[in-house]
């Protein structure tokens, strides 16, 4: 790190906005002695009071005249609070992601204000009960009847909540203040945490583990002990109980005194991960998710700083929790794609857990039934240590799959979303009071509206994509918003042949009312999970068995556990296969595994029944034999002849403008830089137009940058950075994108 003259410096982040970086100079005394991250003591404002800062950044190149600038005071000593590491790890985004550094401490801060503290108010009698009897005896003569109602309570019980008084006994604050200074009673406030989790269960003790449980729990805590910290894979087939190995590594974690973060892919997961959690650890667990309000936020980090919870439960951004004894970060469903961030800076949760667990000395353990090709790479090489869990914990193997051709079927004359096969087995489960779950890759009503007679697809004004067919005869923009009434007729040729082509969760949901009329029937998609508890009653209602059958897009086959289900349906296998992407059979491998297991989780057997018009394909074929090594060893030579990722590294430069020929221009200046850095080998693909060229009015061009160095691609990123510095942009946007997971 160079050491430089000058430091860039946050102010009080815990307390402040994080609003901009100051800039200091370093003294003598403290020159070679500063790292970033570490807490400062500096000058602050008009009167140079002295505040805390921390170091986000050093550098040889003043911002203002050396006469202008304040210096650095000292090193603040003691116990380090847990944002000294965090502005560690934003400082390493920033440059491995490429973002600005306060779009980096934004990501890793999950709270930027102090919120007020919620607080109750109750009312403590300070007199005896004779004394109180004989001042309500007073009080009714002179008929003072509120107070006559307040003191009459609490002869009955010594402390009353404050809304209850003022509340149903209808006692003004000015009756009680009376009260109070007369000594006859106190008015006491007490703080409380804003707490998101509102369950009621008992407490339930840890299952005993099988052989090959405890020994992967064995081996990971005793490497603790003995102070190795290593990154775990834990690749166990659906249903074999990797969730009790996350909760007996907890358990184990919190009596050698850490803290220990739990990640989850979706917020649709949280509801069933955290009554296991609860029933083991009470209220010593708590969530961090995006449907938290502020104050929520505020208080679950004020209790992590302080040790009152031991795990924390979320989506990718409770990885930025701040504990201060963090001792392990588990990471479960490792290979979803919504472990990577979509807006800058782009970090993926699985690199970023890593190096938060070697900034903290923590460990880091990963798990999937379909480990993502990165961690699976990684564990051959050696970098990851790599268990398996072969057994299903229920002593049932596997649901059985059949693969249907939807081309035979359609030749055979059915038109229906559902085979004959599946019909068949739905009313088989129908009459035996099973469950069924039916997953589609895909959300809405219709994937887009064209017409038949002159092929005019129906596309957003704003943005270069079809719009998708929703109830009522609305057409939407997925990307922006945009409405707009379904034609009669085909604004081209006037063809009243204008359709959408029906493949969404709600027409499967119609088919089924048609073909079943007695079916109870829960939707789970984007459109029904817009609120806060959607989730939860959703799969709480599935659950109680209040639905026969469960219809939902990806979130519905991501780790819920539903013993009842005894026959799942992939209704469009091979939609995910469409992709323009070279992760899409992994994609498509992954959700039918993923699909396939939620059959048969309890002691009734399940079957699986994947329907596709490319029956043929490895990714379909090796879903249905649930045979990951065989699919990884056929995806992973593919992506060696392509140079994809995990093979060697790719970095997406995207470039955003409002008007198409200046963002071409300079998307092909950045192409020609890229190119120029000859030392060592890079391929640089492009510059073209992004796959979805116009969205929102902006136009957007993309370049690729592939290598088998991480590092050689920082370096491209740094020199573009530095290359915008000395352009003069209007409004062109550049954005990088590491590994990305999607084709721009």
């Amino acid at each position: 790190m160079n050491q430089g003259s000058y430091a860039n410096i946050i102010v009080d982040i815990s307390h402040e906005k994080v609003d901009r970086i100051f800039q200091y100079r370093i003294p003598d005394k403290l020159k070679g002695k500063l790292e970033v991250g570490m807490c400062v003591q500096i000058p602050f404002g008009r009167g140079d009071s002295m505040r805390k800062g921390y170091v986000v950044g050093l550098t040889q190149k003043a911002q203002f005249p050396d006469e202008k600038l304040k210096w650095v005071d000292g090193i603040v000593t003691g116990i380090v609070p847990a944002e000294a590491d965090a502005v560690r790890l934003a400082a390493w985004m920033k440059d491995a992601y490429g973002s600005t550094m306060i779009a980096a401490l934004k990501t890793v801060l999950p709270v930027k204000r102090a919120m007020k503290q919620k607080e109750k108010k109750k009312i403590t009698r300070l007199l005896p009960v004779e004394e109180t009897r004989a001042l309500l005896g007073e009080c009714m003569r002179k008929h003072q009847t509120a107070k006559a109602r307040v003191l009459e309570e609490l002869c009955r019980e010594p402390v009353l909540p404050y809304e209850l008084v003022t509340g149903k006994l209808n006692v003004s604050s000015t009756a009680l203040k009376s009260l109070q200074s007369q000594g006859v009673l106190a008015i006491e406030r007490e703080s409380y945490y804003r707490n998101p989790v509102k369950l009621e269960t008992g407490r339930e003790a840890g299952k005993s583990l099988s052989r090959e449980q405890g020994e992967i729990c064995d081996k990971i805590l005793s490497d603790y002990d003995e102070e190795k910290r290593k990154t775990y894979l834990i690749h166990g087939i659906t249903g074999s109980g990797k969730t009790e190995v996350y909760l007996s590594l907890i358990e184990g974690m919190i009596k050698r005194g850490k803290q220990c973060i739990m990640l989850i892919p979706e917020i649709a997961l949280t509801y069933q991960t955290l009554l296991r959690f609860y029933k083991r650890f009470g209220d010593r667990v708590s969530v961090m998710n995006s449907a938290l309000s502020q104050g929520e936020k505020f208080d679950q980090c004020q209790r992590a700083k302080k040790g009152e919870i031991d795990v924390i439960i979320g989506p990718r951004s409770a990885l930025f929790v701040p504990f201060p004894n963090l001792g392990m970060i588990m990471i479960d469903e490792e290979h979803e794609p919504s472990y990577k961030s979509e807006t800058m800076p782009r970090y993926h949760a699985r690199e970023t857990a890593e190096k938060l667990a070697e900034i903290k000395k923590a460990s880091l353990v990963l798990g999937s039934a379909t480990p993502s090709l990165e961690a699976y790479y990684r564990a051959k090489e050696g970098k990851y240590e790599l268990f398996k869990l072969n057994r299903r914990l229920t002593g049932g193997t596997l649901a059985p799959v059949s693969i249907v051709d939807l081309r035979e079927e359609l030749r055979s004359g059915n038109r229906s979303i559902f085979s004959r096969r599946l019909q068949e087995l739905m009313e088989d489960r129908i009459e035996k009071k099973e469950q069924i779950m039916l997953f589609l890759n895909r959300r809405g009503y219709a994937g887009f509206v064209s017409c038949r007679s002159c092929g005019l697809v129906m596309k957003c004004p704003h943005c270069d994509v079809s719009l998708s067919q929703h109830m009522g005869g609305r057409l939407v923009c997925h990307y922006c918003g945009y409405e707009t009434a379904q034609p009669a007729k085909c604004p081209s040729c006037s063809s009243p042949y204008i359709l959408g082509f029906k493949a969404g969760t709600e027409q499967i949901e119609e088919q089924l009312y048609k073909t079943f009329p007695r079916i109870r029937v829960l939707r789970m998609d984007g459109d029904t999970t817009r609120t806060k508890e959607s989730y939860e009653k959703i799969l709480s209602a599935f659950s109680q068995g209040e639905a026969d059958v469960l219809v939902g897009t990806q979130m519905i086959v991501k780790g819920h556990d539903f013993p009842n289900v005894t026959l799942v349906g992939v209704l469009a296998a091979d939609l995910s296969l469409n992709d323009s992407d070279y992760r899409a059979g992994e994609r498509t491998f992954q959700l039918l595994t993923q699909a396939a297991g939620r059959a048969g989780r309890g002691r009734k057997p399940g079957e699986v029944i994947i329907q596709t018009y490319r029956p043929d394909h490895y990714s379909i074929q090796r879903a249905a034999q649930q045979a990951y090594e065989a699919f990884y060893e056929e995806e992973i030579l593919y992506r060696e002849l392509g140079v994809y990722p995990p093979a060697a590294h790719m970095m997406a430069v995207l470039v955003t403008s409002s008007e198409e020929k200046r963002g071409e221009a300079l998307t092909g200046r950045l192409g020609e830089l890229a190119r120029g850095m000859k030392e060592g080998k890079c391929v640089v693909i492009g510059p073209a137009k992004a796959s979805i060229g116009k969205i929102n009015d902006i136009y957007r061009f993309v370049l690729y940058c592939k290598s088998a160095e991480y590092d050689r691609l920082v370096e491209i990123k740094d020199k573009i950075e530095q290359e915008l510095q000395s352009i003069e942009l209007r409004d062109e946007n550049v954005q990088f994108d590491f590994d990305p997971m999607d084709s721009y």
